[in-house]
């Protein structure tokens, strides 16, 4: 095989598997002071009030005010039209975003546990008893975040596995268009239904995007794939000779 075929062949198998891992969370990553601090959640003054979003009305009953800095492990992006968020015009909720800290956070071994979103769960599991001794399992949460701020919303779209943010805001309860009403925990002891953070997002910050090889070797592989599959096409035919 000519060399330009053999590198059509070796980058399209470094994308894939780059691809297939560009979401694990990155080893060794530097955390901030910030994530050892346990979230802050204060008695608010903050009344009920409206937002609106895609010409839909909700209502937002503030419960405390909520400051979080945490690690992402796994999220989902909301799709509106899904079955269960269009049957509730439930488009305000943004996306789960579900983060470690403290203990959680530092633990040596937690790119041995496996995190993953369902629709309004964070879910994880290992099968590393150290991994798994070295967690804190009230030291995770998944939060329902909400917001009517197109730039908050962009912002959010940005997020990666292995960033550290920074989300403040209301801990709440909110109405949907129909009627229905979704509530909040309030403690970061509980597990299990209804353990989920909803936040109404007043500012979200990216503090620390995390540094991902196998993203930046995806972004590489696609690149030299499209450029040895252009070079290997537009190379001149050279017809074999019988001898």
């Amino acid at each position: 095989m000519a060399i330009r075929g053999k590198l059509v062949v070796i980058s399209a198998i470094g994308l894939l598997v780059s691809f297939w891992n560009r979401n694990d969370l990155p080893g060794n990553v530097a955390l901030l002071p910030a994530i050892d601090s346990e979230p802050v959640q204060r008695a608010t003054q903050h009344r009920s009030f409206d937002a609106n979003w895609l010409g839909e009305r909700y209502e937002i009953k503030p419960q405390y005010d909520y400051d979080i800095t945490g690690m992402i492990v796994s999220y989902r992006h909301h799709d509106g039209n899904s079955r269960m968020h269009a049957r509730s015009a439930d488009h305000l909720n943004m996306l789960d975003v579900c983060v470690v800290w403290g203990d959680s956070a530092n633990n040596p071994l937690l790119d041995k546990i496996k995190f993953w979103n369902g629709i309004f769960t964070c879910n994880f599991r290992t099968r590393d008893q150290r991994a798994w001794e070295l967690f804190d399992i009230y030291q995770i949460s998944n939060n329902h975040l909400l917001s009517d701020d197109p730039l908050i919303r962009d912002r959010v779209g940005d997020i990666r596995i292995g960033d550290q943010i920074r989300v403040r805001g209301w801990l709440s309860s909110y109405v949907s268009p129909n009627g229905s009403e979704r509530g909040t925990s309030v403690t970061r002891k509980d597990t299990g239904d209804g353990a989920c953070e909803t936040i109404y997002v007043d500012a979200f910050d990216i503090v620390q995007p995390a540094l991902s090889y196998w993203r930046i070797g995806m972004w590489f592989f696609l690149a030299l794939f499209a450029a040895s599959l252009a070079a290997y096409f537009m190379a001149p035919h050279r017809p074999h000779r019988d001898r």
